[in-house]
């Protein structure tokens, strides 16, 4: 897709009064600004992503991800992330601040379908408070109803707003204000609640944060001549476990705990025995469409623990590579996961080096 996320994150945060500019702060475990970096690569909406700062940040290991240093204002920032963007054959930009970091994978999915009929698309809120204006010495009471508060990302076709941001002179305060001035067509849609710009420290408690949880556990027979899997990752050993699918006790017994922690039903419902075309589908493809409507329903994984119960092979040996395996395909850091090896004293089946047993407990965090 021609779709490029341009994230402003140049700006200084003075009414935060941090040590750092706040689009850098830890916040829910990462750095605010990866919040939004985070939810473009998973919407898989965009080409690009282009990272407008005045402070260098390196290490990306997605290429698609690109940054430029901004300029004093914010309006500078994004001429500068349309003018870089000059020639690399863009259709479409989504503008966004950083110091938005609640925004969902949703809204994103329902800007870009509007945007497939319209120019210019941007989120707005209404207000519940009454509200009045201040000319000169008097106060006048404004009809709240129609006041729209607009959010973003806005959403642009790059030719039109490239053309605009070049006649453009003066502060701005969102991207919405140069259509406005030239009398261009907007699309306005719902936008949500939780996407409110974090200006000061006590923005930090608006989020409603809910922990969920859910248990998995999944068992397999150990068999001659299949290949073995645990976690997503290939393990040298005499046999493989008996399934429909691959086996993956690990990946089963952790979809089953984010199934649990959404209250989604079991991983049986979804991927039933009895259906041809799951038959020895690897689990970690069973994993991918879970994940991703874990994301856009507003959860995310804060921390799995795993105790992975099995005679032989021994845990310990690949539990650094099934970790990492698991970092990968979460896409979670390795530090939110847990891997514990559990022998059972060479009892039932399992001691007798027959079967597999995984058992998970998985965190979920939901912003409500």
């Amino acid at each position: 897709m021609s779709n490029c996320f341009i994230l402003l994150a140049a700006g200084k945060g003075k009414r935060f009064k941090s040590k750092n500019p706040k689009q850098f702060i830890n916040y829910i475990n990462k750095p605010l600004f990866m919040h939004s970096v985070d939810k473009a690569l998973k919407s898989k909406l965009f080409k690009s992503i282009l990272i407008v700062s005045n402070i260098p940040i390196k290490n990306f290991k997605d290429k698609s991800i690109k940054v430029i240093k901004g300029g004093k204002e914010r309006y500078q920032s994004s001429q500068k992330a349309l003018d870089f963007l000059k020639n690399k054959k863009i259709k479409n930009v989504f503008i966004h601040d950083a110091a938005r970091p609640n925004f969902s994978i949703k809204l994103l999915k329902k800007l870009y379908e509007n945007l497939k009929n319209n120019k210019a698309v941007i989120p707005f809120i209404k207000t519940k408070n009454s509200v009045k204006y201040k000319n000169r010495n008097k106060l006048q009471n404004l009809d709240r109803d129609k006041l729209i508060f607009t959010q973003t990302p806005q959403c642009f076709d790059y030719k039109t707003i490239y053309k605009l941001s070049k006649l453009n002179k003066h502060l701005i305060t969102d991207e919405a204000s140069l259509f406005l001035n030239y009398n261009k067509k907007i699309k306005f849609i719902k936008g949500e609640e939780n996407n409110f710009k974090l200006t000061t420290k006590s923005d930090l408690g608006k989020l409603t944060i809910k922990s969920l949880y859910g248990i998995g556990f999944d068992i397999h027979r150990l068999i001659k001549n299949k290949k073995l899997y645990l976690g997503g990752l290939k393990i040298p050993f005499h046999s493989g476990l008996q399934g429909h699918s691959d086996g993956d006790v690990v990946l089963h017994a952790i979809i089953d705990g984010l199934l649990g922690a959404m209250r989604k039903m079991d991983i049986g419902t979804l991927y039933p025995s009895n259906k041809k075309r799951y038959k020895n589908i690897r689990s970690r493809n069973m994993l991918s469409p879970i994940l991703k409507k874990l994301y856009e329903d507003g959860y995310s994984i804060n921390n799995i623990d795993i105790n992975l119960i099995s005679q032989r092979p021994k845990v310990s040996k690949y539990r650094e590579k099934i970790i990492r395996s698991l970092s990968d395909l979460l896409n979670v850091k390795k530090d939110q996961i847990n891997l514990k090896g559990k022998t059972v004293e060479k009892l039932g089946l399992i001691g007798k080096e027959e079967a597999i047993a995984c058992e998970a407990i998985v965190s979920l965090n939901y912003y409500a």
